[in-house]
């Protein structure tokens, strides 16, 4: 017996691009975003309550990444890209339906619009559901030996001009744009496998510019330029 499903809304979000989205939420608090629900759960009666509560989990499409042929292993990033799973120990964009899961910060409740934060959603993701995070039920004492613990930051350094263009664009965006490039930045988005040139440039949008930076050298980076995309 087939079922289909419809989104509840879509997320208006600061990653316009997969590159460089932290690949768990909670680590880069700065990334901000709004789920704009549709009909009929734009009306206030959907989200009644829903103020009384700090985080939600968010039931996603990974619509970048739907695939007709379902993947029985996957090599997550996490492991340097070069070892395979199943694709159920992994938390890989590649799943069976197309289903992803984040928990999220909810910072303000209005009818027909969600304000989050500590997102790794992309731009016009659809959101299939929305549920509360209820800790005595949620948070378990519970181990992973995968991926046992956060990944370490890597250092960033700055160039004087682009330090410069990131608080002039947060401040006309409105947005905690320095700290969400630091934060999204420090996670290091390339492919673990990939040796970076530091003659290479690798770049990547938030909400309406352009970031760009380079590795001078392993595990390090350095942002080269902040600009109108």
């Amino acid at each position: 017996m087939s079922h289909t499903v419809s989104p509840v809304g879509f997320v208006r979000s600061c990653f316009k691009e997969k590159f460089a989205i932290p690949r768990q939420p909670q680590l880069a608090p700065a990334a901000r975003g709004v789920l704009e629900l549709v009909p009929p759960f734009d009306k206030g009666e959907a989200v009644a309550g829903l103020e009384q509560v700090s985080h939600v989990w968010l039931l996603f499409l990974f619509h970048q990444a739907l695939e007709d042929k379902p993947r029985l292993k996957v090599r997550p990033p996490r492991l340097g890209g070069n070892t395979s799973l199943g694709v159920f120990a992994t938390r890989a964009t590649h799943r069976p339906n197309g289903i992803g899961q984040s928990v999220v910060r909810l910072d303000k409740v209005e009818p027909g619009r969600l304000w989050l934060s500590g997102i790794d959603l992309l731009d016009g993701t659809p959101v299939l559901d929305i549920k509360p995070y209820v800790p005595y039920a949620d948070s378990v004492l519970a181990s992973n030996a995968i991926a046992a613990e956060a990944p370490q930051p890597i250092p960033l350094s700055w160039d004087d001009q682009a330090l410069q263009q990131a608080h002039v664009h947060g401040q006309r965006l409105g947005e905690p744009l320095f700290e969400l490039i630091e934060q999204c930045l420090a996670q290091d988005p390339r492919p673990a496998y990939q040796v970076p040139e530091p003659e290479r440039r690798y770049g990547v949008r938030f909400w309406d510019v352009q970031v760009r930076w380079h590795y001078p050298q392993p595990g390090q980076i350095h942002v080269l330029e902040v600009v109108p995309a």
